[in-house]
């Protein structure tokens, strides 16, 4: 069907066979096995103007979708709304309806406000109801603390936040202060586990010299289960008129220090403890 310098013969009788070709039903690419037309260009111009049999029109099924979010926005839905009722991206709704006016708002802005903080306060009690529930299953997962679990857990406490002996100032003591009545609690019950009583203890409290002493002796008096006359003399801080302070309130109870008298030999089994810890942890073996 084609000259031998390349340009195909004939174009109107072409054009005739492929209306005709077209006209009952025939695909572009039956027509182009059809003719031996292959140059797509040159394809298209012989069918111009002659419409695609229904056979071949592939099904669009997202035109229901499209008519449906057409008419969510007449009614005045937001896109936001569209897209959660059609389960579509927000990009498919804009593309769909962009041409209709926008709705008029539903709500006053103090409405609208109102509405955001609600669900705002929502999402934040669904978080805090989500965070209590995995501490709560963590506790829970714990169970009973064997004693050497519990020797374990003290010693890792003590070195993270008990004084500690240091080459340049011996001081093999067990000397703990901390602001957390859990973690004196755990502390007291790790002193308890090793046999030492309440006797060998030296018990003070360190606070802020503008904080109220007396409330926050009877306080860690509690959390220990002592009388507050077996408290040493409070160890005043000293304000320093340059920092802000943060810890203020009647929340802020300062620390409770705790010393243990004798203690050299237990301070040794508990560096030498810790170290085990550490080497169990790191082993390679």
């Amino acid at each position: 069907m084609t000259h031998t310098n390349g340009k195909y013969a004939d174009f109107e009788t072409l054009r005739e066979r492929a209306v005709a070709l077209r006209r009952d039903g025939y695909s572009l690419r039956q027509i182009q096995d059809e003719l031996q037309v292959r140059n797509k260009e040159i394809l298209q111009r012989l069918v111009e103007g002659e419409p695609p049999p229904e056979w071949t029109k592939r099904p669009r099924a997202k035109d229901d979708m499209r008519e449906r979010a057409r008419e969510l926005r007449r009614q005045g839905w937001t896109y936001n709304e569209i897209q959660a009722e059609l389960k579509c991206s927000k990009s498919s709704v804009s593309l769909w309806v962009r041409d209709l006016p926008r709705p008029e708002p539903k709500l006053t802005p103090e409405e609208q406000r109102a509405r955001m903080n609600a669900g705002l306060a929502e999402l934040r009690a669904s978080r805090d109801r989500e965070r209590v529930a995995t501490k709560e299953a963590a506790a829970a997962a714990v169970g009973e603390l064997s004693d050497r679990e519990l020797f374990l857990a003290g010693v890792a406490l003590y070195w993270a936040e008990g004084s500690k002996d240091k080459p340049y100032r011996r001081s093999e003591v067990l000397h703990f202060i901390n602001s957390d009545a859990n973690v004196i609690r755990l502390f007291l019950r790790w002193l308890e586990l090793l046999d030492v009583s309440h006797d060998r203890l030296t018990l003070r409290v360190s606070i802020h010299e503008t904080a109220d002493v007396e409330a926050a002796e009877r306080y860690w008096a509690d959390v220990v289960g002592i009388d507050v006359s077996a408290f040493s003399k409070a160890t005043l801080k000293k304000h320093n008129p340059r920092t802000v302070r943060k810890n203020t309130g009647d929340e802020y109870r300062g620390c409770l220090v705790i010393y243990v008298r004798q203690s050299a030999h237990l301070y040794r089994r508990m560096e030498g403890a810790w170290y085990g810890i550490v080497g169990a942890a790191t082993s390679t073996d």
